[in-house]
């Protein structure tokens, strides 16, 4: 093998970083490819929020001509300043089964980040955890669902064997629209008969404002968790304006309290699901595919992605104590309504009782688990030389 590792600097070596996945899963029958269009976006420097507090570098690894591996590092300054640490990140990373291609990567991407002032190396992120995170160790046979990630079960061995150490691990639970639990029901009663309380669907044509509520309540209810990092006003219309195309309001609830927003529940159809013959490509027919099948709700699953109460709510012994299974149970009624035959909740934290607890009384189970990593970058060696 003649390897090398070379910096992303052209069109032609940023097509090829894009395009690596259908070469790593062209034999797996659960990968989705992903939108070439949304992933070029994702990664560019101009259009992507992260780069507004964040920096990125991209490489590819290529034996001779022929692309092997690749992966990102970068710098998240949201997070350094929040925890007053020197994290850096590597996110974006594939690569055949091949230990020596791993190493190359990781050690490239591990230097770049020990330029920059960085102490440690966690990952995959890519960007941050509030885009795709962590290595799939558990669940290969199940398909991703829309904004999760999948790889195959070597990854793991590839990280460790180079000195990766669990960080983190959060769990996807799977979730069928059965019957509900009486004890789910009677809970949902209580709290929605709470005086003020309202649940209501978000407005789609004032999302503008309805982002910053979202915002307002995620930057509450997750200000504690593991890792948590602010959604800025710019990602979240980045993100607000990328699904108002898929995001069905009956799925989309906001949760007031005497007039105040104190909680989310937020669920998008699995876009993965509609995606997958289109092969990446949204012209010439596929996104007139994508759009009829939108329209025509040509779906079955969804995946409950933002579920979260306001900090200051959450300890309230009275009526709205059990507010997330009233919402959970909220969601299971539309969803059957709709047609939605089950999805997917999560991710959620490894040591999330209270939300987790709340998912298992709801009737899901865990059926993926991605672990994220951490290395201390004093332990990198410099084995590669950079090309370029």
């Amino acid at each position: 093998m003649t390897l090398k590792i070379l910096p992303i600097d052209t069109k032609r070596l940023m097509d090829q970083f894009i395009r690596l996945p259908w070469k790593i899963y062209r034999d797996d029958p659960a990968w989705v490819p992903p939108l070439l269009l949304e992933r070029k976006e994702h990664l560019d420097r101009k259009k992507n929020p992260f780069f507004q507090h964040g920096e990125a570098e991209y490489f590819l690894a290529m034996d001779g001509d022929e692309p092997v591996g690749r992966i990102s590092a970068h710098v998240n300054r949201l997070h350094n300043e929040r925890y007053r640490d020197r994290i850096g990140f590597f996110g974006f990373f594939e690569a055949v089964d091949s230990h020596k291609v791993a190493a190359a990567l990781l050690d490239t991407a591990e230097k770049w980040l020990l330029g920059k002032g960085m102490d440690t190396a966690r990952g995959p992120m890519s960007f941050s955890i509030n885009d795709e995170i962590g290595v799939l160790v558990e669940g290969f046979q199940y398909p991703p669902k829309f904004m999760m990630g999948h790889n195959p079960p070597y990854y793991e061995s590839l990280l460790t064997g180079r000195g990766f150490g669990k960080a983190k691990e959060v769990f996807a639970w799977d979730y069928l629209t059965g019957d509900l639990s009486e004890m789910a029901v009677k809970i949902a009663a209580r709290v929605t008969g709470a005086d003020g309380l309202v649940i209501r669907e978000a407005r789609l044509k004032d999302m503008g404002n309805e982002v910053k509520i979202i915002a307002d309540v995620f930057n509450s209810a997750w200000s504690k968790n593991w890792g948590f990092v602010p959604f800025t006003q710019a990602e979240l219309a980045k993100i607000g304006e990328d699904l108002k195309m898929i995001l069905d309001p009956r799925l989309a609830l906001i949760a007031e309290y005497k007039g105040e927003p104190i909680a989310i529940s937020i669920a998008y159809p699995d876009l993965n699901q509609m995606i997958k013959d289109l092969d990446g490509r949204l012209f010439p027919w596929g996104l007139p595919r994508l759009l009829w099948r939108v329209k025509t709700r040509a779906y079955t699953h969804v995946r409950l992605a933002l579920l979260g109460i306001k900090k200051e709510f959450r300890s309230n012994a009275g009526l709205l104590n059990g507010l997330s299974v009233a919402l959970c149970v909220e969601m299971h009624k539309r969803g059957r309504a709709l047609g939605v035959t089950g999805g997917e909740l999560g991710w959620t934290l490894e040591d999330n009782e209270r939300i987790n607890r709340s998912i298992e009384l709801m009737g899901g189970k865990v059926y993926k688990r991605y672990r994220v990593y951490d290395k201390a970058l004093t332990q990198a060696t410099a084995a590669v030389r950079v090309a370029g």
